[in-house]
């Protein structure tokens, strides 16, 4: 019997499309679902013509694979996952690889990897960008864990991947939870992101006035220019859509935003790593926030309503602001990303490529834009950075996309519309360029009341300094 090159555990609608894909590529596959009727259907549907062979359990399933065995496991992460691996690890040998395609925290897939390193079994944690049409006909892949597994699993799944110029947007990230980590910053930015252009389509909508056949054309202009995105182009797409009696189908949609974890697992990590991921926090606060419906129902009848528009002969300059301000806070959400990625790269001790990070990420996956290449180049540079808003060309980009960026922000302020994302990316950004900052203040503060102790700025930084602020005043240098 020849034996399948990959088994897949999990039918569900990422496991289902990417064994499709891979079957497309020519592997032999075996596949496994714990609700056999999804295996049944699924052969049924889309069997005929492709080398899938179907497993009622487990044992069948790794049965049917060659030496070694490679399983890739598509169920929900956190408890099925667990259950998957202690079920299979009886029937596995040393050698063999299982690899995590869920989106699990990257802490857990750290764990396994070590865990299962002590069987002799490779555990690969892979980030999978795309949704639905990714994985079907190419997603972005993020693959991270037992090194020893890439050669092996290496041309599969870069066969399967989104391409750009020939480059396979998949591309091995490291040891360890690398992968899935890489995968949490992409979420992470993505939050940002979808929260931004809500933002930018609330403004538009409540104080500019502007219809949603409006809306739509500006963000199809955008997506011809800096703005080029995946989000961008499907944004026109939904203000276009229409409901069963021709009205918007985007106002029907109740504003409660569902979220599974990531952007929250993002922004706790910026907390543990002491890195300031102010944008993607607050569009985490967003979500929270949208989730409380019943009560903002309730505000708004007591605290009163949003101003009036904004008159009709102002609205194109107001436009031209939300894309200078879109533009700009979406460059701040990726130096945010990578500069967590730098810190936690150093924590963990992962060499994280970070350019070819940018470069997966340009196609296949949900967060791609057109300035991911410019990314790249900024990894490239001799010296390196030491953020993106240090490079010269978002440094320039910033500084032409200031002025409007400012009148945005305004433009909520003043209309009494919430802007979190757009206006903590300009705080983020205006505090980076502050030489001089007001944490002068909180440290004497928390010398006075907790002799917690300063630095001065006309002495060495080592030396710290105390003040005996209630007393005669006399400032004293600490041992």
């Amino acid at each position: 019997m020849i034996q399948s090159d990959m088994g897949v555990v999990g039918l569900g609608v990422m496991g289902a499309n990417l064994a499709l894909n891979l079957s497309d590529k020519g592997f032999r596959l075996s596949v496994y679902n714990r609700t056999g009727a999804v295996a049944s259907e699924f052969i049924r549907a889309h069997g005929q013509g492709r080398a899938i062979a179907v497993a009622d359990d487990l044992e069948g399933l790794v049965s049917q694979l060659g030496s070694p065995r490679v399983i890739l496991v598509m169920v929900t992460a956190g408890r099925a996952v667990e259950g998957v691996i202690e079920q299979l690890l009886p029937l596995l040998e040393a050698g063999d690889i299982l690899i995590d395609g869920g989106n699990s925290n990257y802490q857990d897939t750290d764990r396994r990897w070590r865990a299962l390193a002590a069987k002799g079994i490779h555990f690969v944690g892979m980030g999978v960008s795309g949704g639905e049409d990714g994985a079907r006909f190419g997603p972005s892949l993020m693959p991270g864990g037992a090194a020893a597994a890439w050669p092996v699993i290496r041309d599969m799944f870069q066969a399967i991947a989104a391409k750009v110029d020939g480059m396979p947007c998949c591309q091995w990230l490291g040891e360890g939870g690398a992968g899935h980590y890489v995968k949490m910053i992409h979420n992470g930015i993505e939050y940002g992101d979808m929260q931004l252009i809500a933002e930018v389509c609330h403004l538009m909508q409540h104080a500019l006035g502007l219809d949603h056949d409006t809306m739509a054309d500006c963000f199809e202009a955008w997506n011809g220019g800096r703005l080029e995105s995946y989000l961008i182009q499907i944004t026109a797409r939904i203000l276009r859509q229409r409901d069963r009696d021709g009205s918007p189908l985007v106002d029907s949609i109740l504003d409660k935003a569902g979220q599974k974890g990531t952007g929250v697992w993002t922004a706790q990590d910026a907390l543990d790593n002491a890195v300031p991921l102010t944008l993607i926090s607050e569009a985490v606060h967003a979500r929270m926030l949208s989730a409380r419906k019943s009560e903002r129902v309730a505000a708004a009848a007591l605290l009163g309503s949003v101003p009036a528009v904004v008159p009709e002969p102002d609205r194109a300059v107001y436009l031209d602001a939300l894309h200078d301000a879109l533009y700009a806070a979406k460059l701040v959400s990726y130096t945010q990303g990578f500069m967590l990625m730098q810190a936690a790269a150093g924590k963990n001790g992962w060499a994280l490529p970070f350019g070819d990070i940018a470069l997966l990420w340009r196609a296949g996956c949900i967060i791609r834009s057109r300035f991911l290449g410019d990314i790249k180049n900024s990894f490239e540079r001799q010296p390196v950075p030491l953020s993106l808003l240090q490079d010269p060309f978002f440094a320039a980009e910033l500084r032409s996309a200031q002025a409007g960026w400012r009148k945005a922000v305004m433009l909520a302020v003043g209309h009494g519309i919430a802007a979190p994302a757009l206006g903590s990316a300009l705080a983020f950004y205006d505090g980076y360029r502050c030489a001089r900052g007001s944490a002068n203040i909180i440290q004497a503060q928390r010398d006075f009341f907790g002799a917690h102790a300063y630095q001065r700025i006309d002495r060495d930084e080592t030396t710290r300094f105390h003040t005996r602020w209630m007393g005669d005043g006399v400032e004293e240098p600490l041992p």
